[in-house]
């Protein structure tokens, strides 16, 4: 049996006598540096883009708890804090139409000071992701969460079913399936923007639907030429493989027309190394790797071009390969394998909005064949 002594006796090393260590730490307590240290660390494991929305949802409550309190906010937060801002934001229907309780004047001071676009109640899905974040600034900092208050859970949601009640649906951007991508592909000539705008679009759409980070963050390093314009790509970081593990299904396959486009602008922009997409700058010079936003303008650019009608954005190229896959009946296995979906039910409702229209009960008028004419 190991005695507690034993275990001190063979973790505890000699300290040195010329050795002057620092000062103890206290174990109920964070150092500093390393509470600074921890946090850098989490920033970094975070998206640009969540980050991002973060900072926005923070610098939001901010401002609204400072215009409707007179005070600086402080955490934590007491429900009835965020029952206000609920009420504030979400709509609720009366005689006289859909109203919130924002007062117009802070309502204006908002826009004012930048940290909202335009006056009104926001999108539900706005709402909810505010909420999201005030609830994980709580948890992050060891404090009671308010959004997890059984009064606060409940008008949650009884909102959202009130908003589904008035038909309300999340707005989804159009999808870029094949007959819409081969009118974006159409406005990509030859030249050095042309050639990265038509790899990139293929690329993004034909390996499964890449979202525009992991688009962005492409790199040369993992990308093998198996044959003339045949590549594949190890998908490292992802959405949903956030630690970088290895899985068999990283390896995404880049041929056929994708793998052509790839080839035509590797060899024009002569990239060897580094970033595979990247900003062409004035005079023909192939400058440093596309942002995540960059990419996503290039898609809309395209889109104007080609003279598409709809919202369309970088995720239409993901939601319009799993359309189309979905409409050319390839199976939910392997749609999954190239898009990493790690929800079944996302992908599954694609499936099921195309057997729907496939579906001979939908049509139970039309012609039997066997009936002749």
């Amino acid at each position: 049996m190991i005695h507690i002594r034993d275990a001190h006796e063979a973790y505890f090393p000699p300290i040195p006598a010329d050795v002057d260590l620092p000062a103890p730490l206290r174990t109920s307590q964070l150092d500093p540096l390393a509470e600074q240290a921890a946090n850098a660390l989490r920033q970094e494991g975070e998206s640009h883009n969540t980050v991002a929305s973060y900072r926005s949802a923070l610098r939001y409550w901010s401002a609204w708890y400072a215009l409707r309190y007179r005070q600086p906010v402080r955490l934590p937060l007491a429900p009835a804090v965020v029952i206000q801002f609920i009420v504030d934001h979400a709509t609720r229907q009366t005689p006289q139409g859909p109203v919130c309780e924002m007062p117009a004047a802070i309502d204006q001071a908002l826009v004012a000071a930048g940290c909202k676009a335009r006056p009104g109640p926001p999108a539900l899905s706005t709402l909810t992701h505010r909420l999201a974040v005030i609830a994980k600034a709580h948890r992050l900092q060891g404090l009671p969460n308010p959004c997890a208050d059984a009064s606060v859970r409940e008008l949650i949601a009884s909102t959202r079913r009130a908003y589904a009640r008035r038909g309300h649906r999340q707005a989804r951007k159009a999808a870029l399936t094949r007959a819409p991508l081969l009118r974006l592909l159409d406005t990509c000539d030859g030249s050095l923007v042309g050639l990265r705008d038509r790899a990139l679009l293929l690329f993004a759409w034909a390996s499964g639907g890449r979202r525009r980070s992991e688009v962005a963050r492409a790199t040369m390093d993992r990308l093998t030429r198996v044959g003339p314009g045949d590549f594949v790509y190890v998908l490292g970081w992802s959405k949903t493989n956030q630690s970088g593990s290895e899985r068999s299904e990283i390896a995404k396959p880049v041929t056929g027309a994708a793998g052509q486009a790839l080839e035509a602008w590797l060899s024009a922009a002569g990239i060897g190394h580094g970033p595979l997409f990247r900003r062409i700058r004035r005079g023909g010079h192939v400058g440093e790797g596309l942002s995540d936003a960059a990419v996503s303008r290039i898609v809309k650019a395209r889109c104007a071009l080609a003279g598409l009608d709809g919202d369309y954005s970088a995720h239409s190229l993901r939601s319009g390969f799993v359309t189309e896959a979905a409409a050319q009946q390839v199976s939910l296995a392997e749609t999954m394998a190239m898009t990493g979906h790690a929800s079944v039910s996302t992908v599954v409702r694609y499936f099921r909005a195309a057997d729907t229209r496939r579906s001979r009960a939908a049509d139970l008028l039309a012609p039997d064949a066997s009936e002749g004419p």
